[in-house]
């Protein structure tokens, strides 16, 4: 800037000798003004350009469903989740867990959920007298409940270990369901999954396999006959329970129906992928 106020300087100074005059000088200026004002015209008149630095674009905060969307949880979050919530005391198998977490990461990448923040857990490995299912927060990772619930008549006594997704067989289904929406049904509050796991638990809505109520999931029947009662597949749970878990998960999140089932664990695309 000082070299160029010296240089008009002398043209001022030198206007009859070749240089400049006062009215030259004048037009000079004003052209050196609009070219100095030029870039905040431009910006001005431009309502769309973006001037925030990259910088801060970078340090803006994430939201806990976009961390979800890009994988939020690795291999070391899962085993840390794990044992901060102390789910081996609590009787979930360690196994029932990844599998659980592995494949709600893929079901978030493939834009299945539309709630992200919540898994629900069904241990078939556990007999009906203990407390199998598990409703977990994964923004806190803590347990929102632990309870009872019913496996299939035809899946077996004390524990479920025959599965099918045939309508009429009266047995429970493995595998990866998103919930969906509640009704008033012949059990009062119900909620309906959708299953997704083709070949596997698909026939899920076509067999009426849905979240309801059942007054046989409850202790008494496990200090009189060693399990509680059996559904006709569906994971029915405890009356006192149904409606504040039913309207927790309902709409959009995944539920996880585990067992050792070598079958199951060979064919799920879902835990291969």
């Amino acid at each position: 800037m000082k070299n160029i106020t010296a240089y008009l300087n002398n043209y001022m100074h030198n206007g009859k000798n070749g240089g400049l005059g006062k009215g030259s000088l004048l037009f000079l200026v004003i052209l050196f003004a609009v070219f100095l004002h030029m870039p905040f015209v431009f910006a001005a008149g431009n309502a769309k350009i973006d001037l925030t630095p990259i910088s801060a674009v970078s340090e803006a905060p994430v939201s806990s469903n976009t961390l979800a969307a890009i994988n939020k949880f690795d291999d070391n979050t899962i085993a840390l989740a794990y044992d901060s919530m102390e789910l081996d005391k609590m009787g979930l198998s360690e196994k029932a867990f990844n599998y659980a977490m592995k494949g709600f990461n893929y079901l978030v990448q493939q834009g299945k959920l539309t709630k992200d923040n919540i898994i629900s857990i069904v241990d078939f490995s556990l007999p009906s007298s203990k407390k199998r299912l598990f409703v977990i927060d994964l923004d806190d990772f803590r347990v929102l409940y632990n309870t009872y619930v019913a496996h299939g008549v035809n899946s077996g006594k004390e524990y479920a270990n025959q599965f099918s997704n045939t309508p009429s067989s009266y047995k429970s289904s493995l595998g990866f369901y998103q919930t969906l929406s509640t009704y008033i049904g012949e059990h009062g509050y119900s909620l309906r999954l959708d299953g997704l796991e083709k070949g596997i638990n698909d026939n899920a809505n076509s067999r009426d396999i849905v979240i309801h109520a059942a007054d046989y999931v409850n202790e008494s029947f496990i200090r009189s006959q060693g399990y509680i009662g059996r559904s006709w597949g569906c994971p029915a749970l405890p009356e006192k329970l149904h409606k504040p878990i039913i309207d927790k998960i309902k709409n959009g999140s995944c539920l996880f129906i585990y067992s050792t089932n070598n079958e199951y664990l060979k064919k799920s695309r879902i835990i291969n992928a």
